[in-house]
């Protein structure tokens, strides 16, 4: 038959699910159905598994600030009694390393399909309604039949109205992951985690680096404090910090791009970089998929979700960023994915809590949290206790040269219920693991003032936090 002009292969093998995306939350789910023994097909637009988050998000960018790291020792190696002499940055071999990272996981994601069962179909996947799904690729069209439909199709970079990206002067994070040279000056609008990584990252490299925030603070959804601190640090580091700021006029010019700024006391300044990322944010990728094919609710693009991720479409489910209400982090996905699936297969699940979704900032400090911040639990009506710890009175913190941040426990004075864990300082987005766990179990902060903590470690800092709820650490 013919629609639109276009061939159309019918498939009449009914898959028990097929998968739209193969980003983490795709492509775990796609492994979890497997497991299950569902007949599975997942459908991937681009010619590699693996989505935003293996090849222009969380994997390349965390391989850079790596390198970033190295190069800082590099040349601060003399701290340590290490002579290393006229150290040089080889920018695009740095570039190859992180595309060789990214090149390897995808071959493992992809051998994880083959590994449980699951038909990867590549193409451009259509939703034409309850158990349809139209595949679109450079070979035509077919339409498969299914049982359940899982939308993981992730999200795009958010741009400001009038702009578009290029490989030179406008950047998002697709683009700055492919610079061959370090900019001399980088201008970052968004201090969010892209944009705080990113600023980090390229402040390490040599870059001089601005960054301006419209919100009153940076990282804005992380307790005040913690955005304070590394504000402070970022300062120190000689990274200009702006909130309140307001970016507009915004044009290439012959040696990179100029804007104008309008600062927080009202003062209007015209600013010029060799580079501009822009990062403010991402929008759901649910254009074009057929969602008005079916039932499916959405808000602002954002598909809306039960707490087992069906949709009002029965038979159809959503995950990770395109879901209303969740965070847009991979390892959400790869949790909504595992409900999703295990009420496909009919398995016992746990919805995923809002409170218990760990985030994670690879910024220098590092920033990891979990649950309500101070001003959060206050405005819930808890009486709220707080133990603070500084990685300054860490001695393995003390070895590692990293004495900035802190640790931030905000718990429940009558109970003793574990609130939030909020730090900053050397891997807090490792050392935050301890307190998802004590949380997922309903630990009591009395319960982890009993936990030993090892020593010398910097998560003994954690411990020192617990026992500070109560004014009673050792080395504050």
């Amino acid at each position: 038959m013919t629609v639109n002009a276009r061939h159309v292969e019918w498939r009449y093998v009914t898959y028990d699910l097929i998968v739209i995306g193969s980003g983490p939350g795709g492509y775990s789910a796609a492994v979890r159905a497997g497991q299950y023994g569902l007949k599975t097909a997942i459908i991937e637009k681009d010619g590699k598994l693996g989505g935003t988050c293996l090849h222009v998000g969380c994997i390349p960018t965390k391989a850079l600030l790596h390198t970033a790291e190295l190069w800082s020792f590099a040349n601060h190696s003399a701290d340590e009694g290490i002579t290393i002499d006229a150290p040089t940055l080889n920018f695009p071999k740095v570039i190859d390393r992180k595309n060789g990272i990214v090149n390897k996981h995808a071959r493992g994601v992809e051998f994880l399909m083959k590994k449980n069962k699951v038909e990867w179909i590549k193409g451009f996947g259509k939703i034409l309604g309850a158990g349809k799904v139209e595949v679109t690729s450079d070979k035509g069209t077919q339409v498969l039949e299914t049982k359940n439909i899982l939308i993981a199709t992730g999200s795009v970079a958010r741009m400001l109205p009038g702009l578009e990206p290029d490989a030179d002067k406008i950047l998002t994070n697709i683009e700055i992951l492919n610079l061959q040279a370090v900019p001399k000056s980088l201008a970052v609008i968004g201090a969010g985690a892209v944009g705080v990584e990113f600023g980090s990252m390229f402040k390490r490299f040599g870059s001089e680096v601005s960054i301006f925030e419209m919100m009153p603070r940076i990282v804005p959804v992380e307790d005040e404090e913690v955005s304070k601190e590394l504000e402070r640090v970022f300062k120190k580091s000689k990274i200009r910090i702006e909130t309140g700021a307001k970016c507009s006029d915004i044009a290439r010019t012959a040696t990179g791009v100029k804007m104008k700024v309008t600062l927080a006391n009202g003062k209007v300044e015209d600013v010029e970089a060799e580079k501009l990322l822009v990062a403010v944010g991402r929008a759901p990728n649910t254009a074009k998929i057929g969602l008005e094919n079916t039932k499916v609710e959405v808000d602002r693009g954002f598909i809306k979700v039960n707490r087992f991720q069906q949709t009002a479409e029965p038979g159809i489910y959503a995950i990770g960023d395109v879901v209303a209400g969740t965070p847009q982090l991979a390892h959400v996905a790869s949790a909504q994915g595992m409900v999703a699936v295990a009420t496909i297969a009919g398995k016992p699940t746990t919805p995923i809590n809002r409170n218990r979704i760990p985030g994670a900032t690879y910024t220098e400090p590092g920033i990891g949290s979990v649950g309500l911040t101070e001003s959060q639990a206050k405005a819930a009506g808890y009486d709220v206790k707080v133990g603070k710890f500084p990685f300054a009175g860490n001695s393995k913190a003390t070895i590692l040269g990293s004495h900035d941040g802190f640790v931030k426990v905000v718990a429940d004075a009558k109970y003793g219920e574990i609130l939030g864990v909020h730090i900053i300082g050397p891997q807090a987005y490792e050392l935050i693991s301890e307190a998802v766990t004590a949380m997922e179990a309903e630990a009591t902060v009395e319960t982890m003032m009993h936990t030993i903590h090892a020593h010398p470690t910097i998560y003994e800092a954690v411990g020192e936090a617990f026992q500070n709820v109560y004014g009673l650490a050792i080395n504050a």
